[in-house]
């Protein structure tokens, strides 16, 4: 069973390879949202760099709704960089799985050390982004509706970070919309936003975000920083 509030794609249900990329990842997207391209004065897209900014880009593009990023850090395991136990967003707010945490048996100096280190690479991070749009981030999303974008949820507790620093700027109306998720991510997140749309849902026990694309790769920032200037430079 799936929540009320979200929407899958059945014929993507458990596949792999679905998506040929990120890009045609975000025009399918914007087929399931096409509706709000009618709204667009009263919406935003919302893209988590790196690897949302492309389907966000595309996402935008089709729809012709303006772009924004939500920049997210996790904070990663020690000995285990990949993982995360929880995530930092650029304003400053901070979010801690408080389970793994306890499991990690993490120390609470340590905890607040990696916490320093991720807002630290968040802030130089930050910079280049608002080099880019100058008129800072996130400053139009007030009584808006959001679209909050990424190329896959795992665990999901880089989103729900985002979408808890996105309330505090007071929208209309939260809607994740990825390409693919985990079952687990889709009831961790659902609960928080007023709708969740994944394309390829997948409920095996071992997930992969990467596991959707036939092209996968790590988005350098530098290529995310030039979607967003092209964005710029076009409206």
């Amino acid at each position: 069973m799936i929540p009320d509030n979200v929407e899958e794609d059945p014929r993507f249900r458990d596949r792999v390879g679905v998506f040929k990329d990120r890009f045609q990842a975000g025009k399918l997207l914007a087929e399931k949202l096409s509706g709000y391209r009618e709204r667009r004065e009263a919406a935003i897209i919302v893209a988590i760099p790196s690897g949302g900014v492309p389907v966000g880009y595309a996402l935008a593009k089709k729809l012709r709704i303006p772009l924004d990023v939500m920049l997210v850090r996790k904070i990663p395991i020690p000995w285990e960089p990949e993982a995360g136990f929880g995530s930092v967003t650029f304003d400053g707010s901070t979010f801690l799985n408080e389970r793994l945490v306890e499991s990690l048996g993490l120390a609470k100096g340590e905890i607040n050390k990696l916490i320093q280190a991720a807002r630290k690479g968040l802030q130089e991070r930050t910079k280049k982004f608002l080099a880019i749009k100058k008129k800072g981030l996130l400053t139009n999303i007030s009584h808006k509706i959001v679209i909050l974008v990424d190329d896959g949820l795992a665990s999901g507790y880089t989103m729900l970070a985002s979408v808890e620093s996105i309330k505090n700027r007071k929208p209309a109306e939260i809607i994740v919309a990825v390409p693919t998720a985990s079952l687990t991510a889709i009831h961790l997140v659902s609960p928080n936003v007023d709708k969740l749309l994944c394309l390829n849902l997948r409920s095996s026990p071992y997930f992969a975000v990467a596991d959707a694309y036939e092209n996968w790769y790590d988005v350098p920032e530098e290529e995310a920083l030039k979607l967003i200037e092209n964005h710029f430079s076009v409206d």
